[in-house]
């Protein structure tokens, strides 16, 4: 049996199945997700989205789902599903489900009266293409294919209804047809690899209901344009449909198809599962090798890179990808800044902490290939460039103090991990000094004059050794409490912030931790006993009196308590190495059990993958995006750092 199975009274259970996602990539950004029965319940969902180069660069979906029919010796079964208004859902094609695995490929098991039949999805890995094969089980005289083909052409952050607009024309290439909406985009093209009937019929599916977009606040019914139908008449025992940008040869579909079906790795294990889906964030495309910070809404994030860069690349032999997604992204450096999001004239340079996390990604890097007069040479100038922007001044009052701590932020900004904004003001509030940022300062200074001093670059050794000579004792006397017992989270002037978060633990975590042994021994045991939990590290204790320990309700209801208690998987990266400093003996068990507790998840949210989030309270349910780049990179760094430990 698949480690990624279902049976038939899950999949005909609506409930049961819409709260299972599937996400399938290809390596240039195009992706397909939907919920385990197909049924869309957000307007992410889609069989096909892909970056429009032409548009904005974005991805866009292009093709919310198709409409299948099979006919069997002139019986016809419609295997679709949508929901529209009032919940009323029609077809119901998920009763013909009998089973779902997921592998190499995800494969549908079907039955249409006596008749038995496959469906499997695949995505090219370096094309924006989708191949679907069905597979005929049983002999029947007359059988095929019909698929009406429904279409978007937006943003996967809008929605689309009827208009006037739209090029309802089509064309036709060998075994398919060929629609483009409206201008700039990419046609889409449906192939068959036998030969077509095609039935242009346009017109629009009225009301579409995302009911996850409900939930959230938002806008939820959308219209869906449906062109014709096309028709495939079934020759042999395998049907290919092939899906794509641009249109193909016919005979080769099913070459394709085997072809890159060897290349999709097995997703039979837990630790095969990790792997599948660190590289599912992997987008190589127009020159640029970038970290898609999450599925199904997020694209690239500058903080989530750096953070997620060691653990999607280290643990998997990848030296190489991880140098061309730190060079991809310091060609966007800027004021000693990264882009928080986006790219070019719509980037947001409003991340305090992505640079700092660059350095500190490099200093794992380090570690692994211990090369430190070329590491210097090739990142040397772009870490100076950091470090004297933040000591001279930055955007958003990033600057160096008297007494050598950043300070950052400002009325309205969020500039940290926790950067929620309800109604234009940050829910967390850090301006000042912040625990997290000053520590990684110290560290990334401390890394940065250990390897030129290696490298025998005495001029930055003497500029910067004054910076940090005094540092430990500046940082203890404005961050600690000895009658509290641990660290503040932020400092503004004579204010001290001393809610119980996970900052502290990033500050305990570092190489060169401007702390003494015995307040990381203190902080770590704080943050054992209030934030640790079974998916993760709650954003707040629960003993604070803002504490929310449920992440639901509409956007802003949400983001009130994404960084209130809410448990943040991620954060078990510096958790795994504060505990292997404090308790090296004992904590590859711990870790170990932490690890295993994830197994479960692969079965239930996004399928095969890590969440972002989980409520902060029992049973921990995950939440947020369905796969998240540093989610699953924690977990692929702690189960690196027990193998390393365990050598």
């Amino acid at each position: 049996m698949s480690y990624i199975a279902f049976d038939k009274e899950k999949l005909v259970n609506i409930n049961f199945a819409k709260e299972r996602e599937i996400l399938r990539c290809s390596r240039t950004g195009a992706f397909a997700t939907t919920t385990l029965c197909g049924l869309n319940t957000r307007k992410y969902h889609g069989l096909f989205i892909v970056p429009q180069d032409n548009i904005d660069g974005e991805r866009h979906l292009l093709v919310s789902g198709i409409n299948e029919n099979i006919v069997v010796n002139s019986m016809d079964f419609h295997l679709g599903i949508h929901q529209y208004k009032n919940k009323v859902i029609d077809p119901k094609g998920n009763k013909y489900l009998q089973k779902f695995s997921a592998d190499s490929v995800p494969v549908y098991d079907y039955r249409v009266g006596k008749f038995n039949f496959q469906k499997s999805l695949l995505f090219q890995h370096d094309a924006d293409r989708l191949i679907i094969k069905y597979t005929f089980l049983d002999e029947v005289e007359d059988v095929c294919m019909q698929i009406e083909p429904l279409l978007a052409f937006r943003s996967i952050h809008q929605l689309t209804h009827a208009n006037n607009n739209v090029h309802s024309g089509y064309q036709t290439v060998e075994n398919g047809i060929g629609f483009c909406m409206y201008d700039n985009y990419t046609p889409v093209y449906f192939q068959f690899s036998e030969p077509i009937q095609y039935q242009h019929h346009p017109d629009w599916y009225y009301n579409i209901e995302y009911e996850e977009e409900l939930k959230r606040g938002y806008e939820g019914h959308e219209d869906l344009w449906r062109p014709g139908t096309i028709t495939a008449k079934v020759a042999d025992k395998e049907l290919y449909l092939c899906i794509s940008t641009e249109p193909v040869e016919a005979a080769a579909i099913a070459n394709i198809y085997a072809k890159e079906a060897k290349k999709h790795p097995t997703r039979s294990t837990f630790s095969n599962c990790l792997q599948n889906a660190a590289e599912q964030f992997i987008v190589k495309r127009n020159g640029r090798t970038d970290i898609i910070a999450g599925y199904p809404w997020f694209g690239r994030w500058g903080r989530d890179t750096f953070i997620a860069l060691p653990g999607l690349t280290l643990p998997l032999k990848k030296n190489t990808l991880f140098e061309e997604i730190a060079d991809t992204m310091i060609a966007d450096l800027k004021d000693g800044l990264f882009p928080n999001i986006g790219a070019g004239n719509a980037a947001a340079y409003n991340s305090v902490d992505a640079p700092l996390w660059f350095i500190r990604a490099l200093q794992i890097y380090f570690d692994h290939v211990n090369k430190p007069r070329i590491l210097w040479t090739k990142y040397g100038d772009t870490i100076k460039s950091i470090l004297c922007a933040y000591r001279d001044g930055t955007l958003n009052h990033i600057h160096m103090l008297d007494n050598g701590l950043i300070y950052a932020g400002g009325e309205g900004l969020a500039l940290t991990w926790m950067d929620a904004i309800v109604d234009g003001r940050p829910v967390t509030p850090r301006t000042g000094c912040q625990v997290e940022i000053n520590a990684l300062w110290y560290n990334d200074i401390k890394f940065a004059i250990d390897l030129a001093s290696r490298s025998h670059d005495k001029e930055f050794v003497a500029d910067w050794d004054p910076v940090v000579a005094n540092f430990p004792a500046v940082f203890k006397e404005t961050f600690w409490s000895k009658e509290i017992g641990y660290l503040a989270d932020y400092v503004d002037g004579d204010y001290k912030n001393f809610q119980v978060r996970p900052n502290m633990l990033i500050a305990a975590s570092l190489p060169f931790a401007p702390i003494s042994e015995k307040i990381r021994q203190l902080v770590l045991k704080c943050v054992t006993e209030e934030l640790l939990v079974d998916k993760g590290i709650r954003s707040l204790s629960p003993k604070d009196p803002e504490y929310k320990g449920h992440y639901m309700g509409t956007q802003a209801e949400r983001d009130a308590a994404y960084h209130q208690g809410t448990v943040w998987p991620w954060l078990l990266f510096p958790f795994t190495d504060c505990i292997l400093k404090v308790h090296p003996e004992s904590a590859p068990d711990v870790l170990n059990r932490i690890l295993y507790r994830f197994d479960s998840c692969m079965r239930s949210y996004g399928l095969s993958t890590i969440a972002e989030i989980t409520d902060g309270d029992p049973p921990y349910k995950p939440n947020g995006c369905i796969s998240q780049a540093w989610s699953v990179a924690a977990l692929l760094y702690m189960k690196w750092k027990i193998e390393q430990v365990n050598k």
